[in-house]
């Protein structure tokens, strides 16, 4: 199967390197954009142009999934007009749901787009009502991550932390970035603090709509395609700076990070969330 990952960067990589591990036999296809990103910063036509742009430019595909909390947003049901029926499209929407079930105090780190939209604040009306949630409009925290800078990110992440109440329990990543600097997160916010991410049930979600059980542990005999704003690239090098991109480029994981400042978390530091569609 040819699964095409959408998303503006390397926000995709811990969805992609899931589902590698799922299906080592996928063909995955990765659609960035760097000549228009960051998308968090452009309105909602804009960034369903992007993402249409993104997964037309990766031809022909058994399913399409946009990993960008903001494309998902703004334009999935864009997506989904041109692709389905004949291809399924799965989105990613920041996690209130679970975060709400605990009914404790959260606050929900997203893009500055994704923070003011009126989808997000139907999460919270539909699924918290009556809980205390605080959104924190992270600027510049997805593109410090991207450019795998760790100054910029710790700076961003601290930014994000003076914003978040002292009381809360649950941080929901409302963008694919943040999951890449998960541990950097947990040392901000405190221990404590439950993250809830996207990335494993996203992918899950992949294979149900393809009606695909997992592989976990088979042979790796899938592709991997990267395109840049359409154009045919390898993986970025900083991508490297991440488990994630080691484990889809197929080097040893130890040897890359353990030079480099910008490493995840075991998996059980945070909690899974929940896929659209």
């Amino acid at each position: 199967m040819r699964i095409v990952l959408v998303d503006s960067g390397i926000g995709m990589l811990s969805t992609a390197a899931e589902l590698r591990r799922l299906r080592p036999d996928a063909h995955l296809v990765l659609s960035m954009d760097p000549d228009h990103m960051p998308w968090g910063q452009r309105d909602a036509t804009e960034i369903t142009e992007r993402a249409l742009a993104g997964a037309r430019a990766a031809g022909p595909a058994d399913a399409v999934a946009v990993l960008c909390n903001t494309a998902s947003v703004y334009g999935l049901e864009a997506l989904r007009t041109v692709f389905e029926p004949a291809v399924p499209v799965i989105g990613t929407v920041p996690a209130v749901k679970p975060a709400a079930a605990h009914g404790a105090p959260f606050a929900i780190w997203s893009t500055p787009a994704t923070a003011r939209s009126d989808y997000q604040r139907s999460l919270i009306d539909r699924f918290a009502d009556g809980l205390a949630v605080t959104s924190v409009a992270c600027s510049g925290l997805a593109d410090a991550i991207e450019a795998a800078d760790p100054e910029a990110t710790r700076a961003a992440l601290r930014a994000a932390a003076k914003h978040t109440p002292a009381d809360v329990r649950g941080v929901v990543l409302g963008c694919t970035h943040y999951d890449l600097v998960s541990a950097q997160i947990t040392e901000e916010v405190g221990p404590t603090v439950e993250l809830f991410t996207a990335a494993a049930p996203v992918a899950a979600q992949i294979l149900r709509r393809l009606e695909l059980p997992p592989r976990v542990g088979s042979a790796p005999t899938g592709s991997l395609t990267v395109l840049a704003s359409g154009r045919p690239t390898s993986l970025p090098t900083r991508a490297l700076r991440y488990p994630a991109g080691v484990f889809l480029a197929g080097e040893e994981q130890d040897d890359v990070t353990r030079a480099d400042p910008l490493e995840d978390p075991p998996r059980a530091a945070c909690r899974e969330g929940t896929p659209h569609g």
